[in-house]
């Protein structure tokens, strides 16, 4: 790790005045910096900025230095989202990682996090080797000849399923923005991966009043039971009425650059009944417009089976 200034900022305005890297948890950013893969010369520390709050009273707002294991246990928290967060790392990370900096966490490509190899996420123009090299862990959706890294966060699909919003301040002011529209596909500019602009700060993150979001589950596929990202994922939310689906919110994880909203399954859910027939049908067209890579095609059986599993969940809570 190379050496660097650190403050601590007691107030939003200071912090984005301070123009540094900001460090929450710390959980990500200071792997990153032992690793040199990145190399800021001002931190600053703001874990003592008042953005920690958890309010359910109608929808759901959480700070952005609120703890992973904080949201997961509040009781009006979503099922999907404190699922999401349970299948998270480990206990004692989650107890430590904040919910902004799960947000904005880098990718966990090998090849990122190597400094020895080509990357264009951290060095843009250099190539990018798992497209041709490793890449049994990568996107199937979303990816470029540039960059085909999935994104890492279980947090980030559960709640693009539920259309959440992000807060930002920064030098401009205020701004709110979808967090399906705050993540980038990497295009020809991978090293962009979000819509954080220099020197803002997430200060909150907003769900919109769902009530039947209750009916929600997140279903994680990785290859072993704990502390491991994603093969697959899926966030599902299911308004169901007699055994018909009114509507439903489905996002997948672990196969796209970005958190990957699925309209046309949600679409094929609604009016449909709670049969398997009508889960294997929906489902089926999770993998439209997919582009496997050569050691990842697997990914389109794993998509649909994983979206059936978690609709069989909800259908089980129904009975």
């Amino acid at each position: 790790m190379r050496p660097f200034e650190l403050t601590a900022p007691t107030t939003v305005d200071d912090a984005i005045q301070s123009r540094a890297t900001f460090l929450a948890g710390g959980t990500t950013l200071v792997d990153l910096m032992k690793l040199d893969v990145l190399t800021p010369r001002h931190v600053a520390d703001i874990n003592g900025l008042p953005l920690r709050g958890i309010d359910s009273s109608d929808g759901l707002r959480i700070g952005a230095l609120a703890r992973m294991a904080d949201v997961a246990a509040h009781p009006g928290v979503y099922p999907v989202i404190s699922r999401a967060l349970l299948r998270s790392a480990s206990q004692q990370l989650r107890n430590m990682a904040s919910i902004g900096g799960n947000l904005v966490q880098r990718t966990r490509c090998t090849y990122f996090r190597d400094v020895s190899t080509p990357c264009n996420r951290r060095e843009p123009g250099s190539g990018c080797p798992a497209i041709t090299g490793a890449n049994r862990m990568h996107a199937i959706f979303g990816g470029s000849d540039h960059c085909v890294a999935t994104h890492p966060s279980d947090l980030a699909v559960a709640l693009v399923a539920l259309d959440a919003q992000i807060r930002l301040a920064g030098p401009d002011g205020i701004r709110t923005v979808a967090l399906a529209e705050f993540y980038r596909l990497p295009g020809d500019t991978p090293e962009l991966e979000h819509d954080l602009r220099e020197g803002e700060l997430i200060t909150e993150v907003v769900v919109p009043r769902l009530d039947w979001a209750a009916n929600s589950t997140y279903v994680k596929v990785r290859d072993r039971e704990s502390y491991e990202f994603a093969l697959c994922s899926a966030a599902v939310a299911l308004d169901v009425h007699d055994g018909v689906i009114r509507d439903a919110r489905v996002a997948v994880g672990g196969v796209a650059t970005v958190p990957w909203r699925l309209p046309g399954v949600e679409a094929a859910l609604r009016g449909a009944p709670l049969t398997e027939d009508a889960f294997q049908q929906a489902a089926a067209l999770a993998t439209e417009g997919a582009r496997p890579l050569p050691e990842n095609g697997f990914k389109t059986k794993l998509l649909p089976r994983t979206l059936v599993r978690a609709l069989h969940e909800l259908t089980e809570e129904n009975r």
